[in-house]
């Protein structure tokens, strides 16, 4: 996979149309999609340990809900912090509506930022897979908690969510599929779009609301 550098972030609306200009050549189906989803926007959230709770509030929860918490959270004074984070009860962080495993992730992220055995400016500089194995190192961050990561807070343009259920339907309905791929399915079919599978992953995500929000269409 491709490494990251200042010009191929996904942190613009013309950096993600020009991936997608690269998307439609390189897969011709892409182009109906793509005229479908309209507008692509960045969808970029600040980097380091506040960006990573964030992602893991977000965690099997429907935005609305994640947007809710993430916002009681936010509010409470050292809970961005990894180091006064660790100062803070339990009680106080689940007042917010985190949960206690969600809790005990965080926690556990934190203390590897203080103990220096994780360090989000370097995860920044990896390749993809190198990064996803680097953060799944540590307990209650998974493959879709790293990519999900990797893709809002560092802008990596080659990240590709397979397991993310919304993708696996928008993938199956707007390339006619005939039936929602998996994980390693979906792996294989967005393998061809490299370096630029994040910027699939935004279209798709785009396409899936315009089905759904416009249409009326649940898929």
């Amino acid at each position: 996979m491709s490494r990251p550098g200042p010009t191929t972030r996904l942190d613009s609306v013309e950096a993600i149309r020009e991936h997608l200009d690269a998307l439609a050549q390189r897969d011709p189906r892409l182009e109906r999609v793509i005229a479908m989803a309209g507008e692509v926007a960045p969808r970029m959230t600040p980097p380091g340990f506040a960006g990573m709770a964030k992602v893991i509030c977000g965690q099997q929860l429907s935005v609305a809900s994640a947007r809710a918490i993430w916002a009681r959270f936010e509010a409470v004074e050292g809970a961005l912090d990894p180091h006064s984070f660790l100062e803070l009860d339990d009680a106080v962080l689940r007042a917010t509506g985190f949960s206690a495993g969600k809790i005990r992730t965080v926690r556990a992220i934190a203390e590897a930022v203080r103990a220096r055995k994780l360090d989000f400016d370097e995860i920044e500089r990896l390749s993809a897979d190198e990064a996803v194995a680097r953060l799944t190192e540590h307990k209650g961050i998974g493959p879709w908690t790293a990519e999900i990561y990797l893709m809002f807070c560092a802008g990596h343009p080659d990240v590709f969510p397979a397991g993310d259920l919304a993708l696996q339907k928008a993938v199956a309905h707007g390339l006619g599929l005939d039936a929602r791929p998996g994980i390693s399915h979906l792996i294989e079919i967005a393998k061809p779009w490299s370096p630029h599978r994040a910027a699939a992953a935004l279209l798709f995500w785009r396409y899936f609301a315009v089905l759904r929000d416009r249409e009326g269409l649940v898929l």
